[in-house]
């Protein structure tokens, strides 16, 4: 099925995390797609140089450095547009993977202000703009964390479940106006620096994390299934999308070839 081509009202998609990822990834389809993406990062020379690629390659982009848990600056972003389609609110991640018993508590306040805060304060400034749009659409990226917990896990999950009430609850209260909520779950996507940063640059157990599974899902898998909810006709919302490789039966059950 052919993907709908977004009206000229709704043709803006802000991406939060862009610099890297799942994030990079979703600004890369969605510009394909023929929106004119907006990058948004802390990491300035990254999302410059993602927006001069996709610029080179024919499409739109701009970069525009932001931390999504500083409000003020938030605000301050959003007041660059009259009216926006789309929103992914994409940043995010894990921190340790120790249990409850000895978690940091900086940890979980640092996932907890990223995944839940940031997302809303993302969403709060912007849902004005997408509902002026006549054709919005925020995409909460959240995980299967959010939705089955593990053990060495219960900041992230906490914070991912966060994400997910944050989008459901969402639908309920906006329903009838012209903006669509959908969250997207994914489970064990392998990039370049998800399990680096959850443990703190220590390689080898970044690297364990993927241990003996073929085929985890890649930044570009993830993407690519952004992109196809955010294309579907205005009347269709993709409630929940939970996407996982193949090898992955759970957040706990995974077919690993040792």
């Amino acid at each position: 099925m052919p993907t709908a081509a977004p009206s000229a009202a709704s043709r803006i998609a802000v991406v939060t995390g862009a610099s890297s990822g799942i994030g990079a990834a979703t600004a890369r389809r969605l510009a394909a797609a023929g929106y004119r993406v907006v990058l948004t990062a802390r990491r300035k020379d990254r999302i410059e140089a993602l927006a001069e690629e996709i610029n080179a390659a024919g499409h739109s982009a701009a970069a525009y450095q932001l931390d999504v848990t500083d409000r003020a600056a938030v605000d301050e972003f959003a007041t660059a547009f009259k009216t926006i389609g789309v929103l992914v609110n994409n940043a995010g991640g894990a921190l340790g993977a120790d249990p409850v018993a000895t978690g940091d508590p900086a940890d979980w306040r640092t996932m907890y202000e990223t995944n839940v805060i940031g997302t809303l304060n993302l969403t709060q400034a912007l849902l004005p703009k997408l509902e002026a749009s006549g054709d919005g659409t925020v995409v909460v990226v959240s995980s299967t964390a959010g939705h089955g917990t593990y053990e060495g896990g219960a900041g992230y999950v906490a914070a991912k479940h966060g994400a997910h009430v944050l989008a459901e609850t969402l639908r309920l209260e906006i329903v009838g106006r012209p903006v669509r909520v959908i969250e997207i779950a994914p489970g064990m996507v392998k990039t370049d620096e998800f399990a680096l940063t959850r443990f703190a640059g220590d390689e080898n157990r970044a690297s364990k994390v993927y241990e003996g599974v073929a085929e985890p899902l890649t930044a570009d898998d993830v993407a690519d299934t952004i992109t196809w909810t955010v294309t579907r006709p205005s009347h269709v919302n993709i409630d929940l999308l939970v996407v996982r490789p193949r090898a992955q039966a759970s957040n706990t059950k995974v077919h690993r070839e040792l």
